[in-house]
């Protein structure tokens, strides 16, 4: 008798030090750094775990959830959108996401992939049918910041943050790229044109510069010669009145002597012509030399 009790008594120790064992290891839960558990109690939300050790009461609670908080990506989705301007275009996206509250994202959603690829392809499809096609082309920044500000308040809601949202491609037809591209290079020989045109008239402004600015020195010059002539003739007035007439006799005998010399010095010199006139110059000239030395 004393041996079944001893042997009771031990079994119950040890059903009771596996108990407490047992206690212990569902009352502690590790939780990793990339994840958060999501933690019930009789079927409701008690609490979520953070990275590192947590307790919890046995038997009591339990973690229902196990949600990783690491960014994830979407599948590359494709999509058919129209432009404003009635153009169809096969517009590929990418999206870039992470779980920040998941007791919104267990209780709120079931499958957060392919409400999130909803949401986007229906906001694609909205921005770009206010756009028309060319806008679609060269705003495409401006239209990946709407789509991910819109996308960023629908899923609010789900305890999701969406850390990128972009648009890959957009994809054309056959038919509208041909389209395009004959507007393209329609586009680029008007601007060919237009160049020409430009660089033509340029040049003709710049000749009908030049042409001005020759006529302007031309101007100066002749002013100039003239305020010499005129600065001469009054010389020579203040000098004849000064000297009487003699004086200007003398620097017309004297120009003309100065000009026979200049002919006499030519390439064709053999015979040199005097007129009678200039014998009388050079007489008038060595008269007059000879009363200025008397």
């Amino acid at each position: 008798m004393n041996d079944i009790g001893i042997s009771g008594g031990n079994v119950l120790l040890i059903v009771l030090a596996l108990f407490i064992i047992l206690a212990l290891f569902l009352g502690v839960r590790i939780v990793p750094q990339s994840e958060k558990h999501v933690v019930e109690r009789f079927g409701r939300l008690r609490s979520v775990l953070g990275p590192g050790i947590n307790l919890v009461i046995p038997f009591l609670d339990r973690v229902a959830h196990k949600i990783s908080v690491l960014e994830r990506q979407l599948p590359t989705a494709q999509q058919d959108a129209i432009t404003a301007d009635n153009v169809l275009v096969k517009v590929e996206t990418s999206v870039f996401y992470r779980i920040t509250e998941p007791e919104k994202t267990v209780y709120r959603i079931r499958d957060v992939d392919a409400a999130i690829a909803t949401t986007v392809a229906g906001i694609v499809r909205s921005e770009i049918g206010k756009l028309e096609l060319d806008q679609v082309q060269s705003n495409r920044t401006q239209l990946i910041a709407q789509i991910r500000e819109h996308v960023h308040a629908m899923v609010d809601d789900w305890g999701i943050e969406v850390t990128r949202a972009e648009i890959l491609d957009v994809n054309l037809d056959d038919q509208t790229r041909q389209a395009m591209l004959q507007q393209l290079n329609a586009e680029r020989a008007r601007r060919a044109q237009v160049t020409e045109a430009e660089g033509s008239k340029r040049s003709v402004e710049l000749a009908a510069d030049a042409e001005l600015y020759a006529a302007e020195q031309k101007a100066k010059a002749r002013r100039i010669s003239a305020d010499a002539e005129a600065y001469a003739t009054q010389v020579v007035a203040v000098a004849i009145k000064e000297n009487g007439i003699e004086a200007a006799q003398y620097q017309v005998a004297l120009k003309q002597v100065e000009a026979l010399t200049t002919v006499g010095q030519g390439s064709g010199k053999q015979m040199i012509i005097v007129p009678t006139a200039a014998l009388d110059a050079f007489g008038d000239a060595f008269k007059l030399l000879q009363g200025r030395a008397k």
